[in-house]
């Protein structure tokens, strides 16, 4: 009966070790129905024009490399290596895992070693001086009685509390152990705080992937808008340039009276518009380069002399291989951020669960302690202590009703953002398709307007070499075509800062295929 006693403590003291109070995590489902394929995406099932070939196979993480930019392709590379931000978040990242390690340290027992020597001299106007008190009294006693508190033989001692009446000589005390600690898990709270802190650590590896996707989305976005804004500047220059002949043709010909002032003034006004265009060009250039050099990790100007060189013409996709749909959750930085900050916030619950709960530490320490240093070595200079010691909350003020209470409401909030996330991911996504496909559209429409501009040009150069009109018109189709050709360089760079945009919405990357079958409309 003994033995069975005895066994059923051990399997209930393990049964309680294995115990962890609170809710466990679940991975959630998105409330909303999600789409199966990317056809179900309001902005695929448009019937407008401009359609986007869309494939479901996997997605190429370097998606940048389609461009064909070599220098493209080495400032991303240089961001995230020399990013301030992504350095940053890598410290954050640091942090969490160190506290891992720490909330992990708790299931082992804490050993610590001690050693000291201290030489002590106790007062003798501190409670010492009660001898010299008791030593007084005693006399006026001894001589009535014939007893009590008088000195000894050899005037060393105070009656029977045996202190020298010169008090306590100064002594050394040495000492050598070692003291350990552990908590007995019964409840889980250890494990809780450690499942807490690995989630913690989760979040923070998904932020510092939203970061690096943040810095190469920045990059990609003022990178293609300096290649733009550079080509702009040099389109309207040759604009400028041909305004300005024409204004001077059309000045000699109003010195002959063969145009009206009208007709001059307007080209005059022309060349002036144009020739103000170009200050705001190369403001928002040097802006440009600057916001380059900042999310490359450099100073100002470290990157004007590559930027200088004018950019390749970069091709576009025809069509996109983003992936399955069901992958986004696990493509997306801040979607598995969000996730990660939920079982955070589950752990945290069980956390405060557990401080209802009483605590168990088994503690215990033993040295050795002597008041000459050749006697520690002795079997009797040991000392120890150990034993159990129990703490049980009985009155906290609501202490731990608040908390619990916190912890279910930050549980909740948790949730809510997860759903928010996916459910913003999901917009985000559609909105960038949508805006994909319409830029698609008007560039289709815009490089047809650049072709009949570039017919007219042939045209008027042909009745201007056969004699039947003069050199204006040749001049003004010239600008015409290269107006056109400004809008077609604007609709190149638009479309590619929304390649870019569902890139980050995607939270990976595609693939470049030169195909144009199973168009999506």
């Amino acid at each position: 009966m003994l033995m069975l006693s005895r066994r059923m403590l051990v399997m209930g003291f393990f049964w309680l070790a294995g115990c962890t109070v609170g809710p466990d995590f679940k991975k959630p489902e998105p409330e909303q129905p999600q789409p199966r394929q990317w056809a179900d995406l309001p902005a695929l099932r448009a019937e407008s024009g401009g359609g986007v070939a869309v494939s479901e196979q996997e997605a190429p993480e370097e998606w940048w490399r389609q461009f064909g930019d070599s220098l493209f392709c080495d400032l991303i590379e240089r961001a995230l290596r020399q990013n301030l931000s992504l350095r940053e978040a890598a410290a954050v990242l640091a942090q969490s895992q160190a506290q891992q390690s720490v909330a992990a340290a708790d299931q082992f027992p804490m050993l610590n070693g001690s050693a000291s020597y201290t030489r002590m001299q106790a007062s003798r106007q501190g409670i010492l001086n009660l001898t010299k008190s008791l030593a007084g009294g005693a006399s006026s006693s001894q001589a009535a009685n014939g007893a009590g508190l008088g000195a000894n033989a050899n005037g060393t001692g105070v009656g029977a509390i045996g202190v020298p009446a010169t008090g306590i000589q100064p002594f050394s005390l040495y000492q050598f152990g070692f003291d350990a600690s552990w908590e007995a898990d019964f409840w889980g709270r250890v494990r809780r705080e450690q499942e807490a802190a690995a989630a913690g650590a989760e979040a923070a590896e998904a932020r510092r992937r939203a970061a690096r996707l943040s810095v190469i989305g920045d990059v990609a976005k003022n990178y293609l808008e300096l290649r733009r804004l550079q080509k702009a500047l040099a389109l309207t220059e040759r604009r400028l340039a041909l305004a300005e002949e024409r204004a001077g043709l059309l000045r000699l010909k109003a010195r002959h009276g063969t145009v009206n002032e009208l007709e001059l003034e307007t080209a005059q006004a022309a060349a002036a518009a144009l020739q103000a265009g170009l200050p705001p060009l190369r403001q928002q250039s040097a802006q440009a380069v600057n916001s380059l050099n900042l999310v490359c990790g450099g100073e100002p100007g470290a990157l004007n002399a590559e930027l200088s060189r004018p950019g390749v013409e970069w091709r576009l996709p025809e069509r996109l291989d983003l992936g399955l749909p069901s992958q986004l959750a696990q493509r997306r930085p801040d979607i598995q951020a969000a996730e990660a900050q939920l079982h955070q916030a589950v752990a945290n619950i069980g956390l405060a669960a557990a401080d209802f709960y009483p605590r168990f530490t088994l503690s215990g320490s033993t040295g050795l302690q002597a008041l000459r240093l050749q006697n520690l070595g002795d079997w009797s200079a040991l000392q120890y202590a150990m034993g159990p010691a129990i703490t049980l909350p009985i009155f906290q003020g609501g202490r731990l009703t608040g908390m619990w209470e916190f912890r279910q409401a930050e549980q909740q909030q948790a949730a809510i953002q997860y759903q928010n996330t996916v459910l913003a991911a999901w917009q985000e996504i559609d909105n960038d398709l949508s805006g994909l496909r319409q830029a698609h559209s008007q560039r289709q429409s815009l490089i047809h307007a650049l072709q009949a501009d570039q017919r007219l040009t042939a045209l008027a150069r042909q009745r201007q070499a056969q004699g039947v009109s003069d050199y204006l018109p040749v001049l003004q189709a010239e600008q015409d075509e290269l107006q056109a050709e400004l809008q077609v360089n604007d609709s190149a760079s638009l479309v590619a800062a929304q390649l870019t945009a569902l890139y980050k919405a995607l939270g990976g990357g595609w693939k470049a295929v030169e195909s144009n079958d199973a168009i999506i409309r």
